[in-house]
């Protein structure tokens, strides 16, 4: 569905991402694991062609000059120089990290301005399919984003994004900041999406122990590279990476 090579990413002459290679395929859910400043963040703005706007964004305040290289391909199509608006147009949709809601529109406002691109009867059925996944929910529809928990807000953020239609899902640090019961909250309903609506997921993590259950592959980063890959349980069994990002 979705590939990455050669996947290079300065800002000015700092090298934020360097020669990366990411691969997720249909109905599969990809894990990238790496400590603070891995590049976990920029790999998402550069599939989610965000990057691109950054990158516009720094050239007209006069800023630090983006320099991004390298291929990325969905669905055999080259999407490299893309828009990010046309990219979620062809599904692929960024959760960011930090949730990114409007702290004073409610609940349902959030999630509406996340069905831009869907067709009424699409916005009503993943609302009720949400809220279904995210029971808690409910309750909040009228309260400001603002006020919620982090858990509560990770939720909204959660369904704002799917409300979009996504096929490929980007979630940046869905976990950070939650508590263990959160994290489970949140971890399962991952689970459930990929089951339910077929969509395939990456997700990025500093620490990898909640998350590695459920995914297919994984790719470990640090310093911008990525230095391992390989199945949950191929990660699992190496004891360096046990100890460093398993917390074993």
């Amino acid at each position: 569905m979705l590939a990455a090579e050669g996947l290079m990413v300065f800002y000015e002459n700092m090298l934020a991402l360097n020669n990366i290679a990411v691969r997720c395929g249909a109905n599969q859910i990809v894990g990238v694991f790496g400590a603070n400043s891995a590049g976990k963040s920029t790999l998402m703005y550069a599939l989610s062609g965000i990057i691109l706007d950054l990158k516009e964004k720094e050239r007209m305040r006069g800023g630090e000059q983006i320099t991004v290289l390298g291929k990325i391909t969905y669905d055999g199509r080259e999407i490299g120089t893309l828009k990010p608006h046309l990219r979620a147009r062809l599904g692929i949709v960024l959760c960011p990290e930090r949730r990114r809601l409007f702290p004073e529109s409610s609940v349902i406002e959030n999630l509406k301005i996340g069905a831009f691109m869907a067709s009424r009867r699409q916005a009503r059925e993943t609302l009720d399919y949400v809220l279904e996944i995210f029971p808690p929910l409910k309750k909040l529809l009228r309260r400001p984003a603002g006020f919620l928990s982090g858990g509560e807000q990770q939720m909204a953020a959660i369904g704002r994004a799917l409300m979009a239609q996504p096929r490929l899902l980007l979630l940046d640090e869905p976990l950070l900041g939650l508590s263990p019961a959160y994290q489970q909250v949140v971890m399962e309903a991952v689970k459930l999406i990929r089951e339910t609506k077929k969509i395939s997921i990456i997700v990025t993590e500093q620490y990898a122990r909640p998350v590695i259950p459920i995914v297919d592959y994984a790719y470990i980063m640090e310093n911008g590279s990525g230095v391992m890959s390989g199945t949950g349980r191929e990660l699992l069994d190496n004891p360096d990476v046990k100890a460093a990002y398993f917390g074993v």
